[in-house]
C-alpha cells in the first residue's frame, strides 16, 4: 500500500517548540476571553498582514456571519456559487437571500457584470469570493457597489497574505473575512478573522463577538460567542515564525507542477495566486479520462484529490429548491465544476509525491483508468473548511 498524499496537510511547527507557549498557558490559567496571547497575536498577525483593524474569532464562518450581522444587511445578497458551502451558509444565517450569478472563466471569481444583471430592488450587499486566493476584479465591483449603493464583504478565506500593487487584498470593500482553518496556506488549528476598515467598526466587531457586552453588565446587541482561544492564539504566534518558509515551499512544488505538467494535452493549467493555496487543473474534452475518471484514478494511487467546487453551492440540496437564489443562468461555473480537481499542494510534499501524482495524469493521457470502479467507492477524507 503506498503512503496516502492528501490535498492539503496542516503548517505543523516541531512540537517542542510549542511547549513552552502552553506552559504560559497553564501558569496564566487564562484560557479564552481577549487573553494576553490573543491580544498579542491579533496585532502581530495585523502587522503581518498589512492591515490596521483586525478581529480574531474561533473560525471562518463564524466570522462571515458575524461580519453580516454588524452591517445589518438584509434582503438579498448577490454571490459565487463555486465556493466553498460556508459563503452561502452565512447567509441564510442571518435569514438573508442567496442570488448566485455567473463567474469569469479565466479566475473562477464572481463576475461583476453579471452582479449588475442581477441587481434588483432588494438587493443589499455583495459577497464575493477571492477564489483560490485570486483577487476578484475589486475595481469593478466597487463601481458596481457604488452605482447602486451596495455593502461589499469579501470572503477572503484563501487570501492569506495576497498583496494587490496598493497592498493587501483584505483592505478591499466593507470588510473582508479569513479563515485560519487547518486546511489553510496558515492555521491556528480552527480560527479565522475579520478585517474591518476603521476603529469603530472594529469596536462593534470585537462586541458581537463577545455575546454583544459593552461591559459587565451591558448588552446592547445579541452577539455570539465567537472569540479565539488563548491556545489557537498562541499556535499563531508561533505559526508566524514559520509561515515565509511554507509560502516559498508552496511556490516551488506550483513551479514544479507547471513544468511537468504543462505539455499534456487536454489538461489546462489556471492562474496561479501569490499564496500558492491550491493546485487547480480542468480537465478538458482532449484529455482521454473524464474529470471523474481522473479522480478515481488518482484514488486508486492513495492521491486524495478534491473537485473544489463541485457540486457548485446551487446544486446542494440545500440550495436547489431555492428558487430565488437561482434564478439567474451560471453557464461557467457549471462548465469549470465539471472539470476541475484540485491537485496536493503542502510544504511538506516531497518530490517524489510529485512526481506520483504527474505520473497518475500522465498515465491517463494514454487512455488508462483501470479498476476506477472500485476507487470510487474511497470516501473524501479531507474537507475544504472555514
Amino acid at each position: 500500500m503506498e503512503k496516502a498524499i492528501y490535498v492539503t496537510s496542516p503548517l505543523l511547527p516541531e512540537l517542542g517548540a510549542f511547549i513552552p507557549y502552553l506552559q504560559q498557558i497553564w501558569k496564566s490559567k487564562y484560557l479564552t476571553n481577549n487573553g494576553p496571547f490573543h491580544q498579542a497575536f491579533e496585532q502581530a498577525l495585523a502587522d503581518y498582514l498589512g492591515v490596521e483593524h483586525l478581529s480574531l474569532f474561533n473560525n471562518g464562518t463564524t466570522a462571515l456571519i458575524t461580519a453580516l450581522q454588524a452591517l445589518a444587511i438584509d434582503g438579498e445578497v448577490i454571490t459565487t456559487p463555486y465556493s466553498f458551502a460556508a459563503t452561502a451558509h452565512a447567509l441564510v444565517w442571518n435569514r438573508l437571500t442567496p442570488v448566485f450569478v455567473d463567474i469569469d472563466p479565466r479566475t473562477f471569481n464572481i463576475d461583476p457584470k453579471a452582479i449588475e444583471a442581477a441587481i434588483t430592488p432588494r438587493t443589499q450587499a455583495i459577497l464575493p469570493v477571492h477564489c483560490y486566493g485570486l483577487p476578484c476584479d475589486v475595481e469593478a465591483i466597487e463601481q458596481v457597489a457604488r452605482r447602486h449603493g451596495l455593502r461589499v464583504i469579501y470572503d477572503a478565506a484563501h487570501a492569506f497574505a495576497v498583496q494587490d500593487a496598493q497592498g493587501s487584498v483584505l483592505r478591499h470593500g466593507d470588510m473582508s473575512i479569513l479563515s485560519l482553518h487547518a486546511t489553510k496556506v496558515f492555521n491556528t488549528f480552527e480560527g479565522g478573522a475579520i478585517i474591518s476598515p476603521d476603529a469603530r467598526t472594529k469596536h462593534h466587531v470585537d462586541q458581537l463577538r463577545n455575546f454583544g457586552f459593552v461591559d459587565e453588565v451591558t448588552v446592547e446587541t445579541c452577539g455570539i460567542n465567537g472569540k479565539m482561544s488563548e491556545i489557537n492564539a498562541a499556535f499563531g504566534l508561533l505559526q508566524l515564525q514559520h509561515i515565509d518558509g511554507a509560502l516559498v515551499k508552496r511556490e516551488s512544488i506550483d513551479a514544479l507542477y507547471r513544468k511537468q505538467l504543462m505539455k499534456i494535452p487536454g489538461i489546462t493549467l489556471c492562474c496561479a495566486a501569490q499564496n500558492h493555496a491550491y493546485f487547480p487543473i480542468l480537465v478538458e474534452d482532449a484529455y482521454p479520462l473524464s474529470r471523474d475518471q481522473l479522480y478515481d484514478a488518482f484514488k486508486q494511487r492513495q492521491v486524495f484529490a478534491r473537485r473544489y467546487f463541485y457540486p457548485l453551492i446551487s446544486d446542494m440540496a440545500a440550495y436547489c429548491d431555492r428558487k430565488d437564489s437561482r434564478r439567474h443562468p451560471l453557464p461557467m461555473a457549471s462548465h469549470i465544476a465539471q472539470r476541475v480537481i484540485c491537485l496536493p499542494i503542502h510544504p511538506d510534499l516531497t518530490l517524489t509525491d510529485v512526481e506520483r501524482v504527474v505520473a497518475v495524469i500522465r498515465r491517463g493521457a494514454l487512455g488508462s483508468s483501470s479498476n476506477t470502479a472500485t476507487a470510487s467507492a474511497v470516501p473524501d477524507l479531507v474537507s475544504e473548511k472555514r
